[in-house]
């Protein structure tokens, strides 16, 4: 497939993507790279269950954090395997087969049709997630209306010059908000099935960072001003310093039991209704290995 000059994201580039090679921000073709596919046990409960999320980690990223636990593959590109949209398809059906409760996307965006002609290809019998860092444009995710079961948008930052200075997107801000809102309205309240697994609806993360609970309040109360009823919140505490953070020494640690206790305590002040992670949860042993596991054959 080939996009004539790509707009997918809210940076756009306007560049051409053929099948295998594209020059924008993300620095991706149009056909899907995979770094990984694997049933994974570390996202929200209602994810992850007890047979795991069929997780499928893209290669490249519009975005561009430099804390980003994935940074080997998002930002350096280092692994990676291009598949066709049928052979996307059939990854899906490997992980439905080897018993995944949903089909768990993580950091989409960039390959939004690839995706979506893989979805129509095939529609997999469990829930498809959008997990994405929140950087997108609505009419990307309005192209994808009736593929997307369960959305995982990150919330960042509400600050520009955060996001400017942490993810290189001064526009952040007002996209994700965009977004998170539109991925709501098409999901709709948060639906369970009897086993508990989160069955159609949107859920929007938040990782909060060192030094920023500022930040952190700033986005829970935007939050609970805008979200709709029936939309959860996961305040995320498993920050731990990848990529380039050690070139931004208030960044370069992770989170403080008080600082997270601040920021829970507004969460619940809130009546903001969700799931909280433990300070457990920041250490690098939960980040998966990057080996084309599920991909290469």
């Amino acid at each position: 497939m080939e996009l004539k000059a790509c707009r997918l994201c809210p940076r756009k580039c306007g560049v051409p993507r053929s099948s295998g090679e594209g020059h924008g921000y993300c620095g991706m073709g149009a056909d899907a790279v995979v770094a990984r596919a694997a049933l994974h046990f570390w996202e929200e409960p209602c994810l992850s269950g007890t047979r795991g999320s069929g997780t499928v980690f893209f290669t490249g990223c519009p975005l561009g954090c430099v804390f980003c636990q994935n940074y080997q593959i998002s930002t350096e590109r280092a692994v990676g395997k291009r598949l066709s949209p049928a052979e996307l398809a059939a990854l899906f059906q490997s992980l439905e087969e080897q018993g995944a409760h949903n089909i768990n996307l993580v950091n989409p965006t960039h390959f939004a049709p690839a995706i979506a002609r893989a979805l129509r290809l095939r529609r997999p019998g469990v829930p498809v997630v959008y997990n994405s860092g929140g950087y997108e444009r609505v009419e990307t995710l309005r192209s994808l209306e009736g593929l997307v079961d369960v959305y995982l948008p990150d919330l960042k930052y509400l600050s520009p010059e955060l996001s400017l200075r942490y993810s290189g997107a001064k526009n952040y801000p007002e996209a994700a908000k965009a977004a998170v809102l539109e991925m709501a309205r098409q999901t709709g309240p948060a639906v369970f099935g009897a086993d508990g697994l989160l069955q159609k609806g949107t859920v929007v993360r938040h990782l909060v960072l060192p030094a920023n609970t500022r930040n952190t309040a700033e986005v829970l109360s935007w939050l609970a001003e805008n979200l709709p009823e029936g939309v959860l919140v996961s305040l995320m505490a498993q920050y731990v310093p990848c990529g380039r953070a050690g070139q931004f020494p208030e960044i370069n640690r992770r989170i403080t039991k008080r600082e997270y206790e601040k920021v829970q305590d507004l969460l619940f002040s809130l009546n903001l209704d969700g799931f909280v992670q433990e300070r457990s949860s920041a250490k690098k042993d939960f980040i998966p290995p990057f080996d084309l596991q599920g991909v290469s054959s």
